[in-house]
């Protein structure tokens, strides 16, 4: 297939990263790159959906991964999983042999493997320079699900209509499900047996990454969790406690030990972000030390720092991300041609096992299996938002009493702009519309 063809599938389908940030997916095809890693890493605990999809659908995963690699030209394909995946990784040799120039890359169990950065590193041994991306190594990356819907894509012609997310934590049975984008987490929540706690609260993705969300907040392309835990558990605690409150603390306690510098897994790939330099400097009003708050814009946001590193804890990964942000609203932009120092020599003692990290995180009693149920869910009603992806938002393509079917496009993608199109999840009538959402009711 050629890269334009290829291309023009993926914007129409609406493929963009399944995780993360959701970069429209069309935008990282690019000749450059001599290799294409698959992403099977799971980065956070509890999350189980890369391993399930991959298990069950490693030729179809294959088989797109062939496909995009030959129309950008690369050379090799890597699928980068850990190896305590077993069936995962089995599914993948039972298929190899049909392919060329492909094969597995076992991760070690740590975090954050998942990070692209240092499945890079740890899969081919090349260092992505601060700031700058993977296709800058020649390589690209692209994690199991948004694979398995190029391969949708190219097939049939699918669009991006569901999304299988994992619902873990306090309920009655852990399960991952296919769920049509745009259900709300709670009915997600009843169909794992509803919650086992009265008063609980919501991650959304990732205990590390994830946010604090809402029963009524809704299943978009780049869901890949529901957690439900305690208000008092140790991660609901950390992400609702005030940004006043952690700088409060910052000049109370902060020793300067440096444990959060040590463990840093991009400072350990050569990456300048010193959280410890930044603590310092920003709990003791050292504004001449400009460097440690303009390396801030080098930190990968995986919360190591905060949620595991910190003896005091501390959380040096929120007062990042809020001086992050205070700098881009005032027009500070991340500097550019920085190179990494050598990858240090201390790394393979200083990575952090994901077994160690999820007790530390008082997780260990929800890390059980959660099963893979891959039939559609039901929904009566979807609020499908038209922003999902990095880029602009796509444009409404239906008004209100519009019928509409499963994969029929509501919100199309602007030309020449950054952007993916977003389909209909459920057939249904489209009850409201407008330039944020388009809620769908099957029953309308």
């Amino acid at each position: 297939m050629e890269l334009t063809q290829l291309t023009q599938i993926m914007r129409d389908s609406g493929v963009a990263g399944a995780g993360g940030a959701g970069f429209p997916s069309y935008a990282k095809l690019d000749k450059r790159a001599d290799t294409i890693i698959l992403n099977c890493a799971e980065c956070e605990p509890l999350l189980k959906l890369h391993r399930q999809v991959l298990e069950k659908y490693a030729l179809e995963i294959m088989t797109a991964l062939d496909v995009i690699a030959k129309a950008v030209e690369a050379s090799k394909v890597i699928i980068a999983v850990k190896a305590s995946y077993k069936g995962a990784v089995n599914a993948v040799k039972d298929n190899l042999s049909k392919f060329d120039n492909m094969e597995i890359g076992l991760l070690p169990e740590i975090y954050p493997a998942g990070d692209e950065v240092i499945t890079i590193y740890e899969t081919t041994g090349r260092v992505v320079a601060p700031g700058s991306l993977p296709i800058t190594v020649g390589v690209t990356v692209f994690n199991v699900e948004t694979i398995l819907n190029v391969y949708n894509a190219i097939t049939n012609g699918s669009g991006v209509t569901s999304k299988y997310i994992t619902i873990a934590g306090e309920v009655k049975n852990p399960i991952t499900l296919k769920a049509p984008i745009g259900i709300t987490y709670g009915e997600l929540i009843k169909m794992a047996g509803g919650a086992t706690v009265k008063e609980y609260a919501i991650v959304a993705g990732g205990p590390m990454t994830g946010r604090i969300a809402k029963d009524s907040d809704v299943v978009t392309k780049t869901s890949n969790a529901v957690l439900v835990m305690p208000k008092n558990q140790y991660i609901v605690m950390k992400k609702t406690t005030p940004t006043e409150i952690d700088m409060h603390r910052a000049m109370a306690a902060c020793c300067q030990c440096n444990m959060c510098t040590d463990l840093c897994s991009r400072n350990l790939v050569g990456h300048p972000i010193e959280p410890h330099r930044f603590m310092r400097a920003i709990s003791n009003g050292i504004p001449e030390d400009t460097n440690a708050y303009i390396n801030t814009f080098f930190c990968s946001s995986c919360g190591l720092c905060e949620m595991y590193s910190c003896g005091q804890g501390l959380s040096p990964a929120s007062l990042i991300a809020k001086t992050k942000g205070m700098l881009r609203q005032n027009g500070v932009a991340a500097p550019k041609g920085i190179e990494a120092a050598p990858v240090n020599s201390q790394r393979d003692f200083r990575r952090v096992p994901m077994g160690r990290l999820t007790a530390r995180l008082g997780l260990t009693k929800y890390n059980v299996p959660a099963p893979l149920k891959d039939e559609l869910v039901e929904a009566d009603s979807v609020k499908i938002m038209l922003s999902q992806s990095i880029g602009v938002p796509s444009v409404a393509a239906v008004k209100v009493g519009d019928k509409v079917k499963i994969g029929d496009v509501i919100g199309a993608a602007p030309e020449g702009k950054l952007g993916v199109a977003v389909h209909a999840s459920i057939n249904g009538t489209v009850t409201e519309i407008n330039d944020k959402f388009a809620v769908i009711s099957a029953k309308g």
